[in-house]
């Protein structure tokens, strides 16, 4: 459940995806609306029609309905066949109002009409109305037209000697079998939703498309700064949009600041640096020096150089170039060998091709060159290095076959006021730049022991 929020939340905060997204509802949900809306309409086109075809159909009832002395008259044989032909699909039932219990008396049905059971509530409209509905007749579905019309009678007074003109009233009714419409609605159901679901597909692969190719820009943007940041370009140089160009320029103009500021900053602590070792160096060559006062130039000459260090990393830089681990790893482990002959130390390398060090080569040399140096000083034959990238995160793990540090020292080292080159051989002060350098890359540096060599295991960990 986690994951799955975590994954919509990546998602809404990608601009490809939120316009992609939105493309398809808009077509997902815009599309099938109007889907139905036609089908609605068309439903109401196809009654309608229905309606007036059995209009038609009850006008031709009446034009040859009579009513003589009181008695219904039609003829044997309609004008249309339908209506002839036995269970044709069109009925046509004549009824009166029974008044005392006011329910309807079937006068007359057509010969389509023989065979069928005969409805039970058929609708009775006002005189001069009309009803069309739905109806069930066999179980199967129908719709039926009822108009209400009236007709005069002639009958004897009950004297005998006079004609009263009386009202006869009567509902023709005409049933269709619902069937062919139905049909009808079926077939226009299923292509207006087959071309849709067509039309569907196309406008999202036109969508798509279309997107991809309006946000391909920031896919070359998105890139080319990777690249930048992976340290194999120093500049952004594809032509972009008007919208992106001056994000572009913009930012070749940062980084170009970030180098030469950069360059003249730690020209600056250079020159600093020889002006001040020289005055020390005249200091300590005084023969008449105390050896106290020997000791004092020499820990200033450590603390200038701790801190010209510290101030001259690039970790405060807006911008960060990538540095490959392997490329400065590998001088190391080929370097250092060559130095500590005596016992001879055999460093094993296990750094990822692909991880990369994201801030400046000087301060990833400083970094691990004092961890392989400590660890070759206080190993006994082997020194180890791991290097692996793991959810985006840079992880360096540095190992020996030493003494190692004591829980209780592991638990110190890196507490504020601890002085670093406390530590026995192999621990000094070169663990304070470390430590320094990774804090000011919102590092973490951790110390335990190791469970492969046996000695001192330092990890490091850079978030991505």
């Amino acid at each position: 459940m986690v994951r799955m929020r975590n994954k919509l939340s990546s998602l809404t905060h990608s601009l490809k995806a939120r316009l992609i997204i939105s493309a398809l509802l808009l077509i997902l949900i815009l599309l099938p609306l109007i889907g139905y809306t036609l089908n609605n309409a068309f439903k109401q086109q196809v009654s309608s029609s229905a309606k007036s075809e059995l209009k038609a159909y009850l006008y031709s009832i009446l034009a040859v309905t009579e009513v003589d002395n009181g008695q219904l008259q039609m003829p044997e044989a309609l004008a249309e066949n339908q209506f002839n032909v036995i269970q044709s699909g069109l009925f046509a039932l004549i009824s009166t109002r029974e008044a005392e219990s006011k329910t309807s008396k079937i006068d007359w049905q057509s010969n389509s009409y023989l065979g069928l059971e005969l409805p039970i509530d058929l609708p009775q409209p006002e005189i001069g109305q009309s009803e069309f509905k739905a109806i069930s007749i066999d179980g199967k579905p129908h719709i039926i037209y009822s108009y209400s019309v009236s007709f005069e009678r002639k009958m004897l007074s009950q004297d005998g000697l006079s004609v009263e003109n009386r009202a006869f009233p009567l509902t023709v009714h005409i049933i269709k079998n619902q069937q062919d419409y139905q049909k009808q609605i079926d077939l226009f159901t299923q292509h207006l939703w087959s071309w849709l679901a067509i039309l569907m597909a196309f406008l999202i692969i036109v969508q798509l498309a279309w997107l991809l190719w309006t946000l391909k820009p920031l896919a070359q943007f998105k890139h080319e700064l990777n690249e930048v940041e992976q340290g194999r370009a120093v500049q952004i140089k594809a032509d972009y949009p008007n919208e992106l160009q001056a994000v572009a320029k913009q930012l070749n103009a940062l980084l170009n600041t970030e180098q030469h500021q950069r360059k003249r900053y730690r020209n600056a602590l250079s020159d600093l640096a020889h002006s001040l070792k020289t005055p020390l160096a005249v200091i300590q060559s005084q023969k008449d020096l105390s050896k106290s006062s020997l000791e004092q130039t020499q820990i200033i000459s450590r603390i200038i150089s701790h801190q010209l260090k510290r101030a001259q990393t690039a970790a405060g830089a807006s911008w960060h170039l990538g540095i490959n681990v392997a490329s400065v790893s590998d001088k190391l482990v080929r370097t250092l060998p060559k130095i500590y002959r005596d016992p001879q130390i055999e460093i094993a390398s296990y750094v990822d091709s692909q991880s990369t060090f994201k801030g400046d080569e000087a301060d990833l040399t400083e970094i691990l060159g004092n961890l392989l140096d400590n660890a070759c000083k206080a190993a006994k034959k082997q020194v180890q290095i791991s290097v692996m990238v793991d959810n985006g995160d840079l992880t360096m793990i540095i190992e020996d076959d030493g003494a190692g540090i004591s829980p209780e020292q592991q638990s110190e080292i890196f507490e504020r006021g601890i002085r670093a080159d406390s530590y026995q051989q192999g621990h000094g002060i070169g663990l304070a730049i470390v430590r320094d350098l990774v804090d000011s890359y919102q590092g973490q540096l951790a110390v335990s022991t190791s469970d492969a060599l046996g000695g001192a295991k330092f990890t490091l960990v850079f978030s991505a």
